[in-house]
């Protein structure tokens, strides 16, 4: 029996699994069945909260997709978990460190009940995302010129301690995201996957922004991909260090100053029911 419960941010749904009262072992197609919006729970990502294994951390925080693959960083899932330890009576502090794959992610519960989360150091050096291809020899931070069976696309590769590529257009909303964003995601120059963001700059603090998430096609929202998206925007000095950024789920705000070190992440969580299930 494993107890859980449903969770969103912005349309970006979880299930969210204790694995600290006791111990949990899932296997990729559970994960797969239950992430089924037809014959299933239904969720972008499942996450689970476990004892720490690093010194100086709180909480472990696993994340796996809904096809079953394990990811390593998830933006509004920060958030959503910071919320479940405070539900479940797990912990009373408003500040948590949370030990990911993809790093040491922190967050805070500000007054007026909004999260706070500091990602990890956006990293643009090709390797680090990681990012293969015969342009890769490119100044990081850049555009590349990936071929796809949509046409040739200009994408800037960029990790939140999970991989992204960035796409700047005109118009997000009559894009096909679905398709383009499949064919970036699966692209050979991105070894393990990435998530596509779409990005269309209305001004230098305010974007409007779709993501294809790799596992789970294109979510509600995305907060790595909101955070990535605004990277590269500073990084090639198209946005401020304080950005707005409009998601199909609604609205997250996005801060890096001085375009170096953690990037935060500001939004909401909602808890929508609990539930167990034999396992």
């Amino acid at each position: 029996m494993i107890n859980f419960s449903k969770m969103h941010s912005l349309g970006n749904d979880f299930m969210v699994v204790d694995a600290l009262s006791d111990a949990v072992t899932l296997k990729p197609e559970q994960i797969a069945k239950w992430g089924d919006r037809q014959r299933g729970i239904g969720f972008d990502q499942l996450l689970m909260v476990a004892p720490p294994s690093a010194p100086d951390c709180d909480f472990d925080y696993l994340i796996f997709n809904a096809d079953g693959g394990e990811a390593e960083q998830c933006g509004n899932g920060t958030r959503c978990v910071t919320d479940f330890v405070r539900r479940r009576g797990l912990t009373q502090q408003t500040q948590l460190s949370w030990n990911s794959k993809g790093g040491i992610v922190r967050t805070a519960i500000r007054d007026d009940g909004m999260i706070e989360t500091w990602l990890p150091e956006p990293q643009f050096q090709h390797a680090r995302v990681p990012f293969q291809h015969s342009e890769a020899g490119r100044p990081p931070g850049q555009c590349v010129a990936l071929e796809t069976e949509h046409g040739e696309v200009q994408i800037v590769p960029v990790s939140l301690g999970n991989p992204h590529g960035v796409v700047f257009v005109d118009d997000v909303i009559e894009l096909d995201v679905a398709g383009i964003g499949h064919a970036l995601s699966h692209h050979e120059a991105f070894p393990e996957r990435a998530n596509i963001g779409f990005c269309q700059i209305v001004n230098k603090g305010f974007i409007r922004l779709r993501v294809f998430e790799r596992g789970a096609s294109e979510t509600l929202a995305c907060g790595s991909g909101a955070s990535a998206a605004v990277a590269v925007g500073c990084q090639t000095g198209q946005l401020n260090s304080k950005v707005k950024v409009s998601l199909p789920g609604g609205k997250l705000r996005v801060e890096w100053p001085n375009s170096k070190g953690l990037i935060k992440l500001v939004g909401d969580s909602t808890f929508v029911y609990n539930g167990q299930l034999d396992i």
